[in-house]
Formats: C-alpha cells, sequence, structure tokens
C-alpha cells in the first residue's frame, strides 16, 4: 500500500484536504476521512435490499451515487463541527487511514455478499431466473467510476467556491465572504441542476420522445373500419394519433377473436382516441375525443370506458383487451394523450397534466352521458394506470362521487401521491394493513394484491357502483414518497408483502434512494409483481363488471392468453 502523507498545514491548506495517497497522487484523489468514512457507510447500505431485483452494473450505480452522497454528508458535517466546536482541521494519524482502508475493505466485500444473498432471495420471491455471479461483482468497478466522476464535479463547484471567496475577501470580511460565496455556490447550482440540467435533459426527453411519436410500430396501419379514430370518417387524422395512440387504435382482438373466446357472436368494440398532436390542450382533445366517440356510436354501446392514460399517452392493451373480452366486444373505450414521457419519469414530472387530461376527458364525456335518457345511457366506467389513476382521480371529490358518477372505476398500481388513494389509506380501518387497506368496510372502495381471490372484506356486501385498487407491495411507483425521507411507512412497519423480503428495513434518506432506483425497475420483473399487472385486469374487471355466466375458468383462460400475448 501506498505510503498515506498529511497535507502540510497552513493558511493556505483548504478544511477538507487532510490526506493523499502519494506525493504524486493527482489533486482530485485528496479525500477527508469524516467523508470517506460516511462514504463508505452510504455505499455499503446501497447493498441492502429494495424492493425490485437489480443487475450488477445498475447496484454499482446505485452504490457510487450513494457513496457520493454520503461522502458530501461527511464533509458537511465534519465542517459545521469544526466551525462551532471554532477549531482548524486536524490532519489524520496515517494509523487512521490504515485502520479505514481495513474496515473498508471488509465491510465492502460482505456488503457485496449481503447484496447479492439478497438479491437471489427477491428474484426467488418473483420466480425470476438468478442472475451471473461474474456481472454482480461489476457493482463495485462502476460504483468506483461514478463516485470518482461525482467526486471531481463536485470538486469543481468546491474551485469555484474559492476563486469567488478569494475575490470577495479583497472587498468584505473573511466570514461574510465565505457566506456570500458558499450562498452563490448553493444557489448556482440549484439553478443549474432545475432550470439547466434538469430542465434541459427533461426537454431532450421530450423531443426526443415526441420525434418518436411521429413513427409507427411494424405492423400498424390505418384501421379500415368506422370504428376507431384514424378510419374512414374519423375526425381525428391518423397522423395526429402519435404512436401509441395508432397502437391502440390499430390492435385488439377481432370480432372472429371475441367470437371464438365466447363461443357465440360478438361485436366490434370501438376505440377513440386523440393525441398531442390532434389539438392544442387537454380540453380541446377531449372535445374532439367526445365528438368522434358520438359520431362511431360509443353512447350506443352497453359499455363505455373512460381511459386517462400513461404520461407517453399509453393505453395499457393488457387492460383494454380484457375489457373487451369481458363485455364480449358490446363497448367504447375514449382516450387521450397529454404528454410524450415515459410512465416512471412523468410520475415525477407530468402530474399537472395528468390531472389537467383526466379530468377534461371524463367531464366531457360525462356531460354528453348524463344528457341521454336514464334508460338509454351506457354504463360508465373510468381506468388508469399508474399516472393514469392520478389523472383518472382528480375528477372526482371522493367515494361518494365515485359511485353516484361511475358504474365502476378500475385503478392500478397508483402513485403514492394519488389524492383519493392517501385519503382512503389513510382513512382505513384498524388492523387492516396499508398493502391491503379496508375503508369504510369496502361499501364502495375495495383494494387487492391478488384480485383472483376473495376481495377484502369479502364478508361485507359491496354496491353496485364499484371502485377497486389493484396494487403489489413491490410496486416502488405505490410506495415512492419524500415522506421516506425521514419517516418509516406502515408498510414497513406492518407485517411485509408476500413478495417483499423481510430483511427491507426502514434507514432514514437510505430508504427513500432505494425505492426512487427502484423506479425505472419496475415493468423490468414478471406479471404480479412490481408495476406489472398484466393478466390482473381480467379479475378486475369480473369483479366491477360481474357479467353474466362468466366462470372462473374464462378468467384463467383470458388471464394466460394475455399473458402470453406480445
Amino acid at each position: 500500500m501506498d505510503r498515506l502523507l498529511p497535507r502540510a498545514a497552513g493558511p493556505a491548506s483548504a478544511p477538507g484536504d487532510t490526506w493523499r495517497v502519494s506525493r504524486a497522487a493527482p489533486r482530485w484523489l485528496h479525500l477527508t476521512l469524516p467523508g470517506a468514512s460516511v462514504a463508505l457507510l452510504f455505499a455499503c447500505l446501497a447493498f441492502t435490499p429494495s424492493l425490485l431485483p437489480r443487475s450488477g452494473p445498475f447496484q454499482g450505480l446505485v452504490s457510487g451515487i450513494s457513496a457520493t452522497m454520503g461522502y458530501g454528508l461527511g464533509v458537511l458535517g465534519a465542517w459545521l463541527w469544526r466551525e462551532l466546536a471554532h477549531r482548524p482541521a486536524r490532519t489524520p494519524r496515517p494509523l487512521a487511514w490504515r485502520a479505514f482502508f481495513v474496515i473498508g475493505v471488509i465491510a465492502l466485500v460482505a456488503a457485496l455478499l449481503l447484496g447479492w444473498h439478497w438479491q437471489r432471495r427477491i428474484r426467488e420471491l418473483m420466480e425470476m431466473p438468478a442472475s451471473g455471479q461474474a456481472g454482480y461483482l461489476l457493482a463495485p468497478v462502476v460504483a468506483a467510476a461514478v463516485f470518482l466522476l461525482l467526486l471531481t464535479v463536485g470538486r469543481g463547484l468546491r474551485a469555484v467556491y474559492r476563486r469567488l471567496d478569494a475575490w470577495l475577501s479583497r472587498h468584505v470580511g473573511p466570514r461574510a465572504a465565505r457566506t456570500m460565496s458558499a450562498a452563490a455556490v448553493v444557489v448556482l447550482t440549484a439553478l443549474v441542476a432545475s432550470g439547466v440540467l434538469w430542465d434541459g435533459l427533461m426537454g431532450l426527453a421530450d423531443r426526443s420522445l415526441a420525434l418518436r411519436d411521429t413513427t409507427t410500430a411494424e405492423g400498424i396501419v390505418p384501421p379500415r373500419t368506422a370504428l376507431r379514430s384514424g378510419g374512414p370518417g374519423s375526425l381525428v387524422d391518423w397522423d395526429t394519433l402519435g404512436r401509441e395512440g395508432r397502437n391502440f387504435v390499430g390492435t385488439g382482438p377481432s370480432v372472429a377473436e371475441l367470437s371464438a373466446f365466447h363461443g357465440a357472436p360478438a361485436m366490434e368494440p370501438i376505440r377513440v382516441y386523440a393525441g398531442y398532436d390532434s389539438a392544442p390542450d387537454a380540453e380541446a382533445r377531449a372535445e374532439l375525443a367526445v365528438k368522434d366517440l358520438e359520431r362511431a356510436g360509443g353512447f350506443q354501446r352497453k359499455h363505455l370506458l373512460v381511459v386517462t392514460t400513461t404520461g407517453s399517452g399509453w393505453v395499457v392493451p393488457a387492460a383494454v383487451d380484457a375489457f373487451e373480452y369481458v363485455t364480449g366486444g358490446d363497448s367504447a373505450i375514449v382516450a387521450t394523450q397529454y404528454s410524450h414521457l415515459w410512465s416512471w419519469l412523468s410520475v415525477l414530472v407530468d402530474q399537472a397534466r395528468a390531472r389537467e387530461a383526466g379530468r377534461a376527458l371524463f367531464d366531457t364525456v360525462y356531460e354528453r352521458w348524463s344528457r341521454l335518457p336514464e334508460g338509454q345511457r351506457p354504463k360508465l366506467l373510468v381506468f388508469g394506470e399508474s399516472l393514469g389513476s392520478y389523472g383518472g382521480e382528480t375528477a372526482f371529490s371522493g367515494e361518494r362521487d365515485l359511485a353516484n358518477r361511475t358504474d365502476g372505476v378500475l385503478f392500478v398500481g397508483p402513485p403514492n401521491f394519488n389524492t383519493l388513494y392517501r385519503e382512503f389509506t389513510d382513512h382505513r380501518e384498524a388492523g387492516s394493513p396499508e398493502v391491503e387497506p379496508v375503508f369504510r368496510r369496502g361499501r364502495i372502495v375495495r383494494f387487492s394484491r391478488r384480485p383472483g381471490v376473495d376481495i377484502p372484506p369479502a364478508s361485507e356486501p359491496w354496491g353496485a357502483s364499484r371502485t377497486l385498487y389493484l396494487l403489489h407491495p413491490s410496486d416502488p411507483i405505490t410506495w415512492w414518497s419524500p415522506q421516506l425521507l425521514l419517516r418509516r411507512p406502515d408498510w414497513l412497519r406492518e407485517p411485509r408483502g408476500d413478495d417483499v423480503l423481510d430483511a427491507m428495513v426502514w434507514l432514514p434518506f437510505v430508504t427513500f434512494w432505494q425505492v426512487t432506483a427502484d423506479l425505472p425497475l419496475g415493468m423490468a420483473v414478471p406479471s404480479g409483481y412490481g408495476h406489472m399487472y398484466t393478466g390482473e385486469h381480467v379479475d378486475g374487471w369480473v369483479a366491477l363488471l360481474r357479467p353474466e355466466g362468466w366462470s372462473p375458468e374464462q378468467s384463467a383462460r383470458l388471464r394466460a392468453h394475455l399473458e402470453q400475448a406480445p
């Protein structure tokens, strides 16, 4: 090991630079013992189990970012302690660094082995094949690279602080100069991160995905039927539907497939969609979609489903296909697009647009629906998955409003910040867990982890108009919340769900970051786990619609068909 040499003390020495590995080591390798100690702790904690399994490189990315955050907190904590104690930085003895290296190697090896063990157990819970050990060994390599990269960026910001401090010291007192310099760097960093870097990245993502919106998936062609947007006589132009809109109207079960499934003649379903470019704003898109729905005869069908899409305009194929199979094709579905971003990303940045789109579409449909004679109205249903459930909720004020204005509502994988979801969950009956709460004896609103079995409380009556939430204990979309930073949630206080390790515990800051890192992995797991609900929509629709003569065998057959679909 290279000999550890303290830096010479003196007025020009920075409080943070207290050691170096060798005389020839580059300046950016200088670390502080408090910072390195907390970085080591955070890097090891990043290997603790979270909700979803990770690959070795992804685990390395998470650990590297965690170590950087830990290093920053360690340096900041040491600086605050010195300021409060009114004493200068002390140079650690070489023995302290040798002890740190020994402890660090042991801790990292233990964390790597435990992390591998926990990852293997999570994969077993989710019936996933085990990942190779060789791939997981990449984790510390990637973590070190990420840590050094982010450390270099941080050192660049510190250089800006020093130069600004030196310049201000010539005009004001040293304490004022330090305070003003620190404030300037913090504000500048925040402005760059939020106003330039973040907005720039979001703008780039939006433009890139908007360009993708102009493409059409292979095999998707304009409909030949007038019962779909973009088809003959449609008020919505095919080219304005966007990629996901064209996928929606260009796919789905055919009349022949529906008839074969039921063993009886079926109807051709109606699908209506307005894309982001179909009209200038959410209200105009809703108006256009409802006019096209009326043109296609959607209000004459037995079932009318209002869908709030995910950010990219995606209408979950398994959900709408299941709806059409359960209703025998005597249905109409209407949806609009409000963004181009991926679902997990739109959860963070597109909440306002989802809220506006969900309210505009349902209110426009409801206004037209309510003018029909009571005996001639279709059953009005609402569906939303992920951020779509958030947008779908915003049209309603509470459980009574849901019951009074709909015949059924299916919300799947709701984000933690959903207003009604939080109201129902926070006011659940004592003794019911957060992963499957019971709200007011389940008279209108119910929750299920596995809708194929009895939905609790099974012994209580469930009204004619039903609202059902589907959620998985391992779904990070549902459990991600800023409150994880400092408060232990009930779902980690109560018995875990059957797809979450008992070894997962709440740690301040760490759990928030771990669940945040799980967000982009939500759909990289098999159905029934994470944010994958394919097949479970069948049981949800059956529970809400209660189709006459429907059997459990039909549900099992339809689930298997949807899970095998591309």
